[in-house]
């Protein structure tokens, strides 16, 4: 169960990240796409929110302690902060590695949940699983 709640607090730790690179995105993307863009960047902050919280709340449940603070989420995170000088492609390009790397990972989890016969921890990352994957399908379709 340890590395359960371990690999569940990398994904704490990258979904936080992800929040405040997504902000920054949002914020800052400029270009012809921007519209479009500026929509989607707060959608997948909003939609992070719910991932973050529910990957710690299941961390509670399962007796561990969620990582909790800035410092914690960069040391722990697999994804890289924004840098703040992004154009609007590479924004996107950003976003598609990271839901990949999560995705990934995510999977690799579902795997050690399976192994301790947690189905409601690979129900939830299933969950977030299958909204990374159409995401990136999307995504990619703009870098295209």
């Amino acid at each position: 169960m340890n590395k359960l709640i371990t690999l569940l607090n990398k994904e704490v730790a990258n979904f936080g990240v992800l929040y405040t690179k997504l902000h920054n995105f949002h914020w800052l993307v400029e270009g012809n796409q921007f519209y479009q863009l500026h929509a989607k960047f707060e959608e997948l902050y909003d939609e992070a929110t719910e991932h973050f919280d529910a990957l710690a709340e299941r961390i509670l449940m399962l007796e561990g302690r969620p990582v909790a603070t800035l410092k914690e989420f960069l040391e722990l995170a697999t994804i890289k902060e924004a840098n703040g000088g992004e154009n609007d492609m590479a924004m996107v390009e950003a976003v598609v590695d990271d839901f990949a790397l999560i995705d990934k990972e995510l999977s690799e989890g579902i795997k050690l949940a399976e192994a301790v016969e947690d189905d409601v921890t690979v129900d939830l990352l299933t969950g977030i699983r299958s909204s990374l994957q159409k995401h990136l399908w999307m995504l990619r379709t703009v870098l295209k």
